[in-house]
């Protein structure tokens, strides 16, 4: 007999794995895999760690939703660079994608950083089977256009990785940002016009 169609989750459930996550994102993206705990987790989502265990099987089942999430999340903007675009500004835009992801998303940025900075052990397969083939497939492109004379000629996965460094700085570095310019909406229109401002210099064609 075939076996029965799953059950889909009910909206309490799926309203209950989303405080779950959202509870694990903070603390994770405050003390790592390894500093947080299971109660901790459910004490910021305002449940019972039974209940919760009801929901995810372990810290690292939750910590893994939480990256296969955010991986799509990290690629999407750089699946959006376009072939057909106009080359500087494909950039330029990428930038600002990455830009708008940082004051979005810091918390997701500071998980990200976590997991890499402790050797990537539960994220080391997606890096391999999903970031490396996107990067080498836009690092070609950017090489493309950089031979055809369409941007200035620099090293492709070197630019690639200085604009991560620079636009995942204002996340992963939120509090000291914010003591450093504490007007936050003048500040971010700031840092959008200098990191533009850098990438736009040093990638227009001279001549």
């Amino acid at each position: 007999m075939p076996a029965p169609p799953e059950k889909k989750p009910s909206r309490i459930q799926i309203r209950n794995r989303r405080k779950i996550m959202d509870a694990a994102l903070d603390v994770f993206s405050q003390h790592g895999f390894r500093g947080a705990t299971l109660d901790q987790i459910a004490e910021a989502a305002g449940m019972s760690k039974p209940n919760l265990i009801y929901y995810f099987d372990g810290k690292e089942a939750i910590h893994v939703a939480l990256l296969n999430a955010l991986m799509t999340e990290w690629l999407d903007p750089l699946r959006e660079m376009d072939a057909q675009g106009d080359p500087l500004q494909e950039i330029l835009a990428y930038v600002r994608r990455k830009m708008e992801m940082s004051r979005q998303f810091p918390r997701e940025s500071r998980l990200f950083a976590i997991e890499i900075i402790q050797g990537a052990p539960r994220m080391l397969p997606h890096l391999e089977s999903d970031l490396k083939p996107l990067f080498d497939e836009k690092c070609a492109l950017i090489a493309g256009w950089m031979e055809a004379g369409k941007l200035a000629p620099q090293d492709p996965q070197q630019l690639v990785m200085s604009i991560w460094a620079l636009t995942q700085h204002f996340a992963d570095f939120d509090t000291q940002v914010r003591v450093l310019v504490p007007d936050e909406v003048a500040g971010w229109d700031a840092a959008n016009a200098h990191v533009e401002t850098i990438f736009k210099a040093i990638l227009t064609p001279k001549g």
